[in-house]
């Protein structure tokens, strides 16, 4: 069906640019690069929401999460969000090299489904489907620790505002609870 195809599009989209933009940046010997998985999302709401950050300075980074809903049938925080890709940028306030307590400022393009129904007086109900796209503009903040070998963990918590007012949404939600790998 329709729907499936249009995920494994953006299924495959997402992998192609996160491919990519790997490529682009391992040309750098000295670049300080992070693959993530933000594994709540996984487990709470069936979103493979993965995210690639690099480190720009001891203070500061940019990165992008890709989320890709799984199952379109969880309910939840946001549950009629079906993909989202959100560039953002990080300021870290501690004495670690990128890590510790972090302010995170956030856009977010994202798409899914306002779910309508209606009932009349004969009681016949009309349930109809909108599918949307909006942009929002957040802030977040959290915490990242980073062994001497690589191993990642972050928690991290933001909101954002819808921009065009395409949704029934109208803030969106980041955060959760990330594992992934530093590397050169």
């Amino acid at each position: 069906n329709n729907l499936k195809r249009t995920s494994m599009k953006k299924l495959v989209f997402s992998i192609l640019f996160f491919t990519f933009s790997i490529g682009l940046f391992a040309q750098y010997e000295s670049a300080q690069n992070e693959l993530k998985i933000n594994m709540s999302n996984l487990i709470g709401f069936k979103w493979l929401d993965v995210g690639y950050e690099r480190i720009l300075n001891e203070e500061s980074s940019i990165g992008f999460g890709t989320l890709i809903s799984l199952d379109h049938s969880v309910d939840g925080l946001d549950e009629f969000r079906t993909f989202s890709l959100t560039p953002y940028y990080r300021h870290f306030f501690s004495g670690g090299y990128a890590q510790g307590f972090f302010v995170e400022a956030f856009t977010m393009i994202h798409s899914g489904n306002n779910n309508y129904y209606y009932d009349d007086f004969n009681y016949n109900s009309t349930y109809t489907e909108d599918k949307f796209t909006d942009f929002a503009v957040g802030i977040s903040i959290g915490s990242k620790w980073v062994t001497a070998r690589g191993f990642v963990a972050e928690i991290y918590l933001g909101i954002g505002r819808d921009m065009f007012n395409k949704s029934d949404l109208e803030v969106v939600g980041r955060g959760g609870v990330s594992i992934g790998y530093r590397f050169q």
